[in-house]
């Protein structure tokens, strides 16, 4: 123990550095009676010495973690297996130990009343855009919110304002460092809150949010069929069934080499009517399987498929089209890591089904028309064309994005 002699000075600041007599990696002193409150209360252990004006915070506390393990929802067949955790210094060690360079900043911030919630965010200094950086940060301390009890939601709600219609995200959610480390790179922003193992990722088009880490671990050519491939399933899984009940209210413009999809039995239940209650009846079983334990899942899973799927064909509830075709669009939500472009894709899937089922094919077609100027006229949070490269048109970005050519 090194004993210092103040010499019975007292009020006013000694210039003693605490670093030179407190050997730990977090040392400061303030003089900011909130902050110093707010640090006692979440951990931080203070430090009041007789001559000192100024408290020594050391921050000497150990974070309760679980293990940096893969998540659950975006694995990768290749790559790396560590995955964000609910400690906001774990994670920013993460990114960190993938860029290691001075450009990348990290800036901390603490919102909600209440709750304190520590927010970093992180970004290329030299690559960002600054406009949008700026507009970030402007959002973040106008921001008046009691606690961000629902952390990564909470905070967007709270930050970025929706509206009611804005059924495709502008932000995207993510676990995987690698990703994140990746688009950080590329000039995106990244914003981490504590308590939450999802990255916010920003801005983003349409084509980020159908990006995987996959894509990009396999060879280009590889890498470019699987991203093909979900742009087309995701084409597929918005018009397959209203195209499926265009054919059922229509029969005649089924050409006679398609005849084998006509529906053979007798319909007890407009197809109309079925479409719906199995979109209702999928997220339902979803939300089954969510509080289900893991030990019953795959079993409840089979029961559900097998005899509950069966049965309500047998019983002539639902005919076996109507079940094939939902299970296909169902499983094709699966193809892309967003939870939120999968409800999107729902919601054109259900305005086309009602689009047809009251004005047939001229509803289908005026449909379409109407989710391509939605589309069209959406926007990013920095303002830009939410189709980009599409619209406005970049071929050379189009290509360099399809093709992958953008290699991380």
């Amino acid at each position: 123990v090194q004993i210092i002699d103040l010499n019975g000075e007292s009020g006013r600041n000694l210039d003693i550095e605490p670093d030179n007599y407190i050997p730990y990696l977090e040392v400061e002193t303030s003089t900011d009676t909130t902050k110093i409150a707010t640090d006692i209360l979440s951990g931080v252990l203070c430090l009041l010495i007789e001559g000192f004006d100024e408290p020594i915070l050391i921050d000497s506390r150990t974070y309760p973690a679980r293990g940096i393990t893969e998540p659950e929802k975006d694995k990768s067949l290749r790559g790396s297996r560590d995955g964000f955790v609910e400690t906001l210094v774990f994670n920013v060690g993460l990114i960190r130990r993938r860029i290691r360079d001075s450009s990348l900043t990290i800036e901390t911030k603490k919102l909600g009343t209440s709750s304190k919630t520590d927010i970093a965010v992180c970004y290329m200094d030299s690559r960002v855009d600054k406009k949008l950086l700026k507009q970030v940060f402007d959002a973040i301390n106008n921001c008046k919110i009691d606690a961000l009890s629902m952390n990564s939601q909470s905070f967007v709600s709270a930050v970025f304002k929706e509206k009611w219609y804005h059924i495709f995200p502008r932000y995207k959610f993510t676990e995987r460092p690698d990703s994140v480390a990746a688009s950080i790179l590329e000039g995106k922003i990244c914003i981490l809150v504590d308590n939450s193992p999802a990255a916010i990722l920003l801005p983003i088009t349409l084509f980020d949010l159908t990006e995987e880490a996959n894509d990009f671990y396999f060879p280009r050519f590889t890498g470019t069929y699987l991203r093909l491939s979900r742009y087309i399933i995701s084409v597929l899984s918005v018009i397959l069934t209203p195209v499926y009940l265009l054919t059922v209210l229509n029969p005649s413009v089924v050409p006679d080499a398609l005849n084998f999809i006509a529906i053979k039995e007798e319909i007890n239940v407009p197809v109309f009517y079925q479409l719906l209650i199995l979109e209702v009846a999928v997220d339902g079983m979803k939300l089954a399987a969510v509080n289900t334990p893991t030990m019953l899942s795959t079993p409840l899973s089979v029961i559900a498929a097998l005899i509950i799927g069966d049965f309500s064909v047998q019983t002539g509830w639902f005919n076996a089209e109507s079940m094939f075709y939902m299970a296909t669009v169902t499983i094709s939500n699966f193809t892309h890591q967003s939870y939120e472009l999968g409800y999107a894709i729902k919601f054109m899937r259900i305005f086309l089904l009602f689009m047809v089922a009251f004005f047939k094919g001229f509803g289908f077609l005026f449909g379409i028309v109407l989710i391509a100027l939605y589309l069209l006229f959406y926007k990013t949070i920095d303002g830009r064309a939410y189709l980009y490269p599409i619209v406005p048109l970049n071929i050379k970005e189009f290509i360099r994005r399809v093709t992958m050519s953008n290699k991380r």
